[in-house]
């Protein structure tokens, strides 16, 4: 039987790594600060916020909501966000998307400076992620995903992955960070054909698909280790991932659960790209 492998303890260890950190900059006169900006009251969007700022705390990170109306016109939005990103008391920024229709994502994207842009929005952090640059923010999601494998000592290098989605949220920048450790990555999607060939070939599967339960043992190498980055809500109102974990579980050497496992991880990742966007902007330096 496979490990749940959870991710309270990789988070708690980025937790005080971060909170060191962040507190070495505030005896220098330094007070690394979070921006979550929100438009309208998506309950995803609000319970996000409770961990991002819960997380802040516990890091010794000032964090501030700005909470905007959810129809607000572009015009309005663009001048809040300027006026953010031209805030010099603020690191980070985080914006929850998807935005509101009325608002147009491609028009905003280089508002946010790429040095305050930690959950990697502006293209310049996109483009950074795909060339390997370590001065950019990979998205918070997938960067837990690898922080839970590193924590529990999954062998990358020489390994095969294979990606479940090929979104700019987690699937892509997921396959770029694996193939950053020297993985053999695939990245996979609704079109690939004969999906669960290619799934049963990888010794890591970072299911990412937003198909709550897709992925069953048929579609798992023995011994492979899983991470599940779904989040979704079944019909009986439960939250479950993309992977049936109970199936894959006697199949899987490692897995994690849903909830507990990669979305615990999120926030502390989030913290740690603050104090890092800090340390840049204040030419601190960057380990």
């Amino acid at each position: 039987m496979g490990i749940l492998i959870k991710g309270k303890p990789v988070a708690d260890a980025i937790t005080e790594e971060v909170r060191k950190n962040a507190s070495d900059l505030r005896q220098g006169g330094t007070i690394p600060k979070l921006k979550i900006v929100r438009v309208g009251d998506r309950e995803d969007d609000l319970a996000y916020e409770r961990s991002a700022v819960k997380r802040m705390a516990a890091c010794n990170i000032d964090c501030e909501v700005l909470a905007l109306p959810a129809d607000i016109s572009q015009a309005d939005f663009t001048e809040q966000l300027k006026a953010v990103n031209n805030d010099d008391s603020v690191h980070g920024i985080l914006l929850f998307r998807p935005l509101p229709k009325q608002l147009n994502e491609n028009d905003l994207k280089y508002i946010i400076s790429a040095e305050k842009d930690i959950d990697c929005f502006n293209p310049i952090n996109v483009a950074k992620v795909f060339e390997g640059d370590e001065t950019g923010f990979p998205p918070c999601t997938p960067s837990a995903a690898m922080e839970i494998l590193k924590h529990y000592n999954v062998e990358l290098k020489g390994r095969e992955a294979a990606v479940v989605g090929r979104s700019m949220v987690v699937g892509k920048p997921a396959a770029m960070l694996l193939t950053k450790e020297n993985a053999t990555v695939t990245i996979c999607h609704s079109r690939t054909q004969n999906l669960q060939e290619v799934t049963k070939r990888a010794d890591i599967l970072i299911a990412a698909i937003g198909k709550p339960n897709m992925i069953t043992a048929e579609y798992v190498k023995e011994g492979a280790t899983v991470i599940d980055v779904g989040i979704n809500v079944d019909e009986e109102g439960n939250l479950t991932g993309d992977v049936n974990t109970s199936d894959c579980v006697e199949k899987a050497a490692m897995i994690t659960p849903v909830p507990a496992g990669v979305g615990s991880v999120t926030t502390a990742v989030l913290a740690k790209h603050v104090v890092k966007a800090c340390k840049i902007i204040n030419n601190r330096g960057v380990e």
